[in-house]
């Protein structure tokens, strides 16, 4: 385990690009087992997630040519033998449920010695996976394991979904755009990674209504092709770093921002005293902005930022606006209505001189502008949170640490290298 060193009180400033999202580059990735047929994915991430994808991928004999420095990635699955898995999918990562419906369809029987997992949120279930690739005729039995069988193609079905899972809408849309007839997804997800995953898929062939909705209808094809795709910019790794110049006092510019998905995350920074505004597609915060809490109209609530399924404000960017409310004068309500375990680490926080209120696992009060301190915290298996914690850390004079801080690796590839061109003083030890 890897821990920031972190020496603060200074503005940060500069331009970035961001990476490719990690969050759409997992889907298509797994996607590409929908084809024997060359698969080309450029703006790729390097990330710890995608490593461990593409060695679970050339372990079954897939051959596979990266390019880390240019970012591209040239995927041939022609060559994968089912033989060669032994039931452990890719450890230490979620999205390896993204791998069940796109191995059944090459497989036919999958079995998993061990549940897939990936970070400290909560109990995040299988059970809508399961659900789902039964409606489209997989069988699906549990015996010390997991196993699905799947007899010839996925059929076609309609589902209505219990939520709004992000994995779980992608395995649906993974089964049925080789399945044989029309399926249906009611409460999809429809985040932006959600739409990059249908999107590639149509260009493979797939033949998909409704990406970016909450209703999906999909008519199964016989087959896909390969294709060229390039990963959209991380509009998360946009939030972190705008978030970052704001916190500090500084001037961010972050470049290919995807301004069309900005309106209600602008909202909310603005809700902190942040006004982010765009050169055509570079997003940026001006330098020196006081950080204070908007008061809402209604004069006896409190300010409040809901973190739900998109559209709503991303779950993953709430600590993002928590570690700015540590810095903003006045006092905001975060609604975290995704996990039950995703404000665990507010006691961490309380060590900078942080004053945070946790009215239950989803609601926490925090009154900022509180004097801080620095300080050596422990982040979670939480990515985004052991990022505020780096942020709260980045704004205080003097040396902090923050401890096991690696899994930032899982969805920044460069995290460190970013933060010195902004002029930071952190390195990892």
């Amino acid at each position: 385990m890897a821990d920031l060193i972190v020496h603060g009180g200074k503005p940060l400033s500069g331009i970035l690009t961001p990476s490719g999202n990690k969050n759409s580059v997992l889907p298509m990735l797994c996607a590409s087992l929908l084809t024997d047929e060359k698969v080309t994915l450029l703006n790729v991430p390097r990330i710890t997630d995608v490593e461990k994808l593409v060695a679970f991928f050339t372990a079954q004999g897939s051959h596979i040519t990266w390019d880390r420095g240019a970012g591209r990635m040239d995927i041939d699955h022609s060559t994968f033998d089912a033989r060669r898995l032994d039931g452990e999918l890719p450890a230490g990562m979620r999205s390896s449920v993204l791998l069940f419906a796109p191995l059944l369809h090459r497989m036919k029987k999958l079995t998993i010695a061990s549940n897939a997992k990936g970070c400290s949120l909560g109990v995040r279930e299988l059970d809508p996976h399961l659900e789902m690739l039964e409606k489209l005729g997989a069988k699906v039995s549990h015996n010390g394991g997991l196993v699905m069988r799947l007899k010839g193609r996925f059929q076609g079905a309609r589902h209505w979904a219990d939520y709004m899972s992000v994995t779980a809408t992608e395995n649906f849309i993974m089964a049925a755009v080789l399945a044989t007839g029309e399926s249906g997804l009611i409460n999809a997800a429809s985040e932006p990674h959600v739409q990059d995953l249908c999107a590639m898929l149509a260009s493979m062939g797939a033949d998909i209504e409704g990406g970016g909705t909450s209703m999906l209808t999909i008519r199964g094809v016989k087959r896909l092709r390969g294709g060229k795709f390039t990963i959209n910019s991380d509009h998360h790794e946009v939030v972190t770093f705008l978030a970052l110049g704001a916190i500090t006092g500084g001037e961010v510019r972050v470049r290919h921002s995807l301004p069309h998905h900005f309106d209600l995350i602008n909202r909310s920074f603005a809700k902190l005293g942040v006004k982010v505004e765009y050169d055509r597609d570079t997003a940026f915060v001006r330098a020196g902005q006081k950080l204070a809490v908007e008061p809402p109209f209604t004069a006896n609530l409190l300010q409040k930022i809901e973190a739900a399924p998109w559209p709503y404000f991303p779950v993953d960017l709430l600590p993002c606006m928590i570690a700015l409310a540590v810095r903003a004068e006045g006092a905001v309500m975060f609604w975290n209505k995704v996990y039950e375990g995703g404000f665990t680490w507010m006691s961490e926080l309380s060590k900078f001189g942080a004053h945070v209120v946790v009215s239950d696992p989803h609601r926490i009060t925090v009154f900022g502008a509180k004097p801080l301190r620095p300080a050596v915290v422990e982040a979670p298996y939480i990515i985004r949170a052991a990022v505020a914690l780096y942020m709260v850390a980045a704004s205080i004079p003097g040396k902090s640490v923050v401890k096991n801080a690696d899994t930032i690796k899982r969805a920044h590839p460069n995290f460190v290298e970013n933060l010195r061109s902004l002029g930071a003083q952190v390195e990892w030890k």
